[in-house]
């Protein structure tokens, strides 16, 4: 998800707009630029790579003036070279861009054959030559912003300034996040608030379709027809921009140990303690006229849904069914309107899932997200929204927000199966007392990380890894082996128990590491069954399971993470925390770069 980041102001900006693109690094990226205006001149610096990298840039060839734009790109069109990187100029104007322009190669035809000369490989740079032949035809400014962005088709945010003009910044916001933040003698432009939130608690956020211009005194704001609009001040929680490492080595490692808390807070805002009973947001969905539910996400977040349809099938027994967000729109699935339509997105601007919110709707299906991002594009969209409490999340690879998506598809399931009258009163209150425990669960866990970390010393010449499970532990056995792809490196595969030996079992030998979810419950010998068939053809198991799990099945064994012994509801989410840290601690003994692994980003805004 690339980043991007605009300030004006009565002052030299360039390190403002350096300490900006610091503050998106936790998106992912794999270059990086910052364009600004002094004394009439347009210029730019980009690197390639990390941000120290365009900090030497700027060290051997400063960059000075009072407006500039900066950007961190997350590679879609071209490679990852000094020449794609971000911003992307003319002689007359420099352009930073998050999104994909799909119509951008018959425009790009179009204006090679007007004598444009192109230098890179991107969709982008299509915009600053667009623009520019706009304004050499004699357009204003305005004229040139509004021809320009109802030509492009696709998705975009766009920061844009121009040679000779340091008074003036260029903005334009569709389906890709973009906001605007208000300060004192400066305005800023930037993917989210966490990037604003140094400078500024004022924000206003941008809808889709809107475009304008912004000044040192303010900005104006235009719809797709170009008929000015008004969009509000919000004062954003301040403590949003309060993000660190603390003292640890890394935001991932740090993000596994605030699940207890974070956990505690999800759960404190669902659950009702004295009633014991869930209480979920006002709404305007007749939610127990609902007889159908279809869940849609993507990477982690399908994980956390899969593990929700088993929830939400067992405890309301309402037919649900699961779709990975990029896949949902082109299928043409019935949509009956008595479905509910519920996507589950950390940031909620994953793109692929939005769109399939946005199909949802056009149907006629009232809608829940489940997001992190209380100022996202999914919250503001749906119909109802399930706040996961997680706070930033700043590791690449997803952590604390996939425990309280979790946590709050658990709260649905039991609030659904009460409206259904599917559970007793009794149950409910049994259920919610479950969920009061994983803090103090997770915490149990946590502190057994010491073990884990010399279990993950024997994966660092392991090549390839395999993770199995049964019922809701088989999207766990998916997550685990997501978490040691994205961090490690490492192939690795999860699969349901029971359909190991249709074929995959060929994959098993002496040197292959098998990593068994085997909590208490009825399926527990089912799952020792499993893993026993891998063992039997010499496969080294890492079982996880209670103390009386292992005694009753672990002989055998290579390793052995102890867990606590709990109820097969929330096992899901208590035994997500070993399968994060043995993915971290592999990543940390291999020497990878854990909190922003290569070729990915923390949210993916193009489909």
């Amino acid at each position: 998800m690339c980043g991007i980041i605009g300030v004006i102001a009565e002052q030299d900006v360039t390190q403002l707009v350096f300490d900006g693109l610091k503050r998106l690094e936790y998106r992912g990226y794999d270059s990086a630029g910052i364009a600004t205006i002094h004394k009439g001149k347009l210029d730019r610096r980009r690197a390639e790579g990390k941000l120290n990298a365009l900090g030497d840039v700027l060290k051997k060839m400063p960059l000075e003036g009072m407006i500039g734009i900066g950007h961190t790109r997350w590679a879609t069109h071209g490679p990852a070279i000094t020449a794609n990187a971000h911003p992307h100029s003319t002689q007359r104007v420099a352009v930073v861009h998050n999104g994909i322009i799909e119509n951008y190669k018959p425009l790009k035809q179009q204006l090679i054959a007007g004598g444009a000369s192109f230098t890179s490989d991107t969709d982008t740079e299509v915009i600053a030559h667009l623009f520019t032949s706009h304004l050499e035809s004699g357009a204003t400014i305005e004229q040139a912003a509004q021809k320009t962005f109802s030509s492009l088709s696709g998705a975009y945010a766009i920061g844009l300034i121009i040679d000779g003009n340091d008074k003036q910044m260029i903005f334009a916001r569709h389906g890709s996040p973009l906001a605007i933040g208000h300060g004192a003698g400066a305005m800023y432009l930037g993917s989210d608030a966490f990037a604003l939130a140094p400078f500024t608690n004022k924000v206003t956020y941008l809808q889709d379709g809107d475009w304008g211009i912004l000044s040192i005194d303010g900005l104006s704001i235009f719809d797709v027809a170009g008929h000015p609009v008004s969009r509000p001040v919000e004062v954003v929680d301040a403590a949003s921009g309060m993000v660190d490492k603390g003292n640890y080595r890394h935001f991932m490692r740090k993000e596994i140990h605030e699940q207890p808390d974070v956990l505690s807070r999800t759960f404190g805002q669902y659950v009702q303690p004295e009633e014991q009973a869930i209480r979920l947001p006002e709404h305007d969905i007749d939610i127990a006229n609902v007889n159908r539910v279809i869940l849609v996400a993507c990477g982690t977040a399908y994980f956390a849904a899969q593990v929700g349809r088993n929830w939400i099938e067992r405890y309301a027994r309402i037919p649900a069914g699961i779709d990975i967000a990029s896949e949902f729109r082109y299928r043409e699935a019935p949509m009956d309107k008595d479905c509910l339509a519920i996507f589950v997105s950390q940031s909620g601007e994953t793109a692929d899932t939005l769109a399939a919110l946005r199909h949802c709707k056009e149907h006629g299906l009232p809608t829940l997200g489940v997001v992190n991002v209380p100022e996202s594009s999914m919250t503001r969209e749906v119909d109802l929204t399930l706040p996961t409490y997680a706070g930033p999340e700043i590791g690449v690879a997803s952590t604390k927000a996939f425990t309280a998506q979790l946590g709050a598809l658990a709260a649905l399931a039991i609030h659904l199966g009460r409206l259904k009258n599917t559970i007793s009163a009794d149950d409910e209150a049994r259920l919610c007392n479950l969920l009061l425990t994983t803090p103090r669960l997770a915490n149990e866990v946590l502190a057994g990380e010491a073990h884990i970390e010399d279990i993950a010393r024997g994966f660092v010449d392991t090549n390839s890894a395999l993770y199995i499970g049964r019922a809701t532990m088989f999207p766990l056995a998916l997550e685990g082996a997501l978490k040691l792809k994205e961090i490690s490196y490492i192939h690795a595969e999860g699969f349901a128990a029971g359909e190991l030996k249709h074929g995959s079992i060929a994959l098993v030998d002496e040197h292959m590491p098998i990593v068994t979810i085997a909590p208490d419950g009825p399926l527990f010998e089912k799952t020792v069954s499993n893993m026993q068939e891998v063992m039997a053809r010499g496969g080294q198991i890492i079982m996880l399971a209670s103390a009386q799990g292992l005694e009753a099945a672990g002989e055998g064994c290579a390793e052995t993470i102890t867990m606590p012994e709990i109820d097969a509801f929330i096992a899901p989410i208590v035994y997500a925390l070993p399968l994060q840290l043995l993915a971290y601690h592999v990543a940390v003994a291999k020497g990878t770069d854990v909190d922003q692994p290569r070729n990915l980003a923390k949210s993916v805004t193009v489909e």
